[in-house]
């Protein structure tokens, strides 16, 4: 990106990044990629994982769960060692939101797409809307509503206009 200020070129928005990945491996479900149960378990191991993690940083900073309760409940329901429950735990407590945040990013994508795919209906493009979502770099949920309500009323404008091209007669 040459055309954004500095800050933007180093920023790293959580929400933005990594709710682009969760919804990247949604993709994998519409790809196929998962051919049996078996192949989605992995998946869907990380998906509990995430799920728990909601209901630990909400404890530790809303209802004021000690340390000890938090290790407590991840270990209870998740497939990862105790090493790994306490370090993420501790990761938790000193990043209060950062679950919640990259759990919006993933539905405020989805959320787009399925805006996109209404407004746009056969023309919607996967690729070029993907493209739009990634081509101006980190950005906040706010910004990047803004950058996708753009692209779906630019395509629409383009596609009456195609429209009205072959309606003409020749």
């Amino acid at each position: 990106m040459t055309d954004v200020a500095n800050f933007r070129k180093r920023t790293y928005i959580s929400a933005f990044g990594e709710g682009w990945g969760l919804y990247s491996e949604y993709l994998g479900i519409e790809a196929g990629m998962y051919e049996n149960p078996y192949h989605n378990f992995g998946r869907l191991t990380y998906e509990m994982w995430r799920a728990c993690r909601l209901v630990v940083d909400t404890g530790i900073h809303t209802q004021g769960w000690s340390r000890e309760q938090a290790i407590n409940y991840l270990a209870s329901n998740t497939a990862l060692s105790l090493h790994n429950v306490t370090t993420e735990i501790d990761r938790y407590i000193s990043w209060p939101g950062q679950t919640l945040s990259y759990k919006i990013g993933e539905l405020t994508i989805k959320r787009l797409r399925n805006e996109a795919e209404q407004a746009l209906g056969e023309n919607f493009d996967l690729r070029d809307f993907h493209d739009q979502l990634l081509k101006h770099g980190s950005m906040p949920l706010s910004m990047l509503d803004t950058v996708i309500t753009g692209y779906i009323n630019e395509q629409k404008i383009n596609n009456a206009r195609n429209d009205h091209e072959k309606s003409r007669p020749s």
